[in-house]
């Protein structure tokens, strides 16, 4: 993401030191140089806050897509001197954020609900779940945090607050607005939760077919034969 733990712009080139139209080799060298510098176990420059940065940094470049969307970000090859307004693209996209910022709440809200005593996501998680671009990730976290909604953790990761539980309660999304932002691989598998009453219908289903069978047998038949059908319809439901 191109947002620092404390919800702040990072400049990824920058945290590395390096240009934006360096070459992989070159990321993956100052990386490593960056991360033996300020590991925690550095007794003498080790800095927690900067080595995660530098983690993060690294995520972002050392991936084509991701480095991509940064470069987008922050206007990569653009003519900075003459910043334009989006146009009409920009009335069609004004609050398609809203179901975003639900669905991180929602998945948020979730975590603690589940993990009370572990209620923070890390940012890859997130990422794992939440179907989004770079560019709108870092919208909706700048606007979730100005609000006091999601705070970071000593740890970098996310979680709700008690004013996003609060909003999130207040201002119930449905799930057609939510799941449209949800990754079908980040959904919890519901196979045990649907087979039983799935089972159960198609029971009853086939429970009601043999008693209508057997009630629409002729008239005309002996006893045995009758029993010999029920014995049949019984032993096929077994």
């Amino acid at each position: 993401m191109s947002a620092s733990a404390a919800g702040k712009f990072q400049d990824h080139y920058d945290i590395l030191g390096v240009e934006p139209n360096a070459e992989s080799e070159t990321i993956s060298l100052a990386y490593t140089r960056k991360a033996q510098e300020y590991h925690p176990d550095n007794p003498e420059t080790g800095d927690r806050e900067k080595f995660d940065a530098i983690n993060l940094a690294y995520e972002v470049l050392s991936q084509t897509d991701l480095r991509k969307e940064f470069d987008k970000l922050i206007g990569v090859g653009e003519d900075k001197s003459a910043p334009k307004f989006s146009g009409r693209r920009f009335f069609g996209t004004l609050g398609s954020d809203s179901g975003l910022r639900f669905a991180l709440l929602c998945v948020l809200y979730d975590r603690r609900r589940q993990k009370p005593f572990t209620p923070s996501l890390s940012v890859r998680h997130v990422e794992n779940i939440i179907k989004c671009t770079l560019e709108q990730m870092t919208i909706v976290l700048w606007y979730l945090k100005e609000k006091h909604m999601v705070i970071s953790d000593d740890k970098s990761s996310l979680q709700i607050t008690v004013a996003g539980m609060d909003y999130l309660e207040a201002n119930p999304p449905s799930a057609e607005l939510v799941m449209p932002f949800i990754k079908a691989s980040g959904l919890a598998d519901a196979a045990e939760e649907t087979e039983p009453e799935a089972l159960a219908e198609e029971s009853e289903f086939e429970a009601d077919a043999d008693v209508a069978e057997f009630a629409s047998q002729p008239a005309s038949l002996d006893q045995g034969a009758r029993r010999a059908n029920l014995d049949r319809i019984l032993s096929r439901t077994n």
